[in-house]
């Protein structure tokens, strides 16, 4: 199942993402992908929000991951530093927990990622206008996709 979705500002990507953040159960697993600045942190600042998410998310970019105590448990991964590592990393049991696991640039970690996701692609129009493309991967997240009108 897939879905397209085109937004006009910033204030509408954090909305987007609080859309979501609203609808997802534990155990669930967001990929980003899109360029740099496409908005993939402002988008996960979103999802926040609506895991009533109290303090300020950023960059996990130089720790490579975050966790944040809300409504559910957010962890938030930034694999960009990791392309190439073959390392166990640990993060299986992360995304085994019930953790909400947001990974920006999953590209890097492609091979240790759960198959059944929501793949995110995040594609910059200009600069204030994203397209937002929703890639439910498994009948969770179909379902997902079903409760985010």
């Amino acid at each position: 199942m897939e879905k397209v979705i085109r937004i006009n500002s910033l204030e509408e990507t954090i909305e987007l993402g609080n859309r979501l953040g609203r609808v997802l159960k534990p155990n669930m697993l967001i990929t980003l992908s899109g360029d740099l600045g496409a908005g993939k942190t402002t988008f996960t600042k979103g999802i926040g929000q609506g895991l009533e998410i109290k303090k300020i998310i950023n960059s996990p970019t130089f720790t490579i991951l975050k966790q944040y105590s809300g409504r559910l448990k957010l962890s938030h991964f930034d694999a960009y530093r990791l392309e190439g590592q073959d390392d166990d990393l640990g993060f299986e049991e992360i995304f085994d927990s019930d953790d909400i696991c947001v990974v920006e640039w999953a590209n890097y970690i492609e091979e240790i990622l759960p198959v059944q996701r929501l793949e995110i692609i995040i594609k910059k129009i200009d600069e204030s206008v994203r397209e937002f493309t929703f890639k439910a991967i498994g009948h969770r997240y179909e379902q997902l996709m079903e409760d985010f009108k």
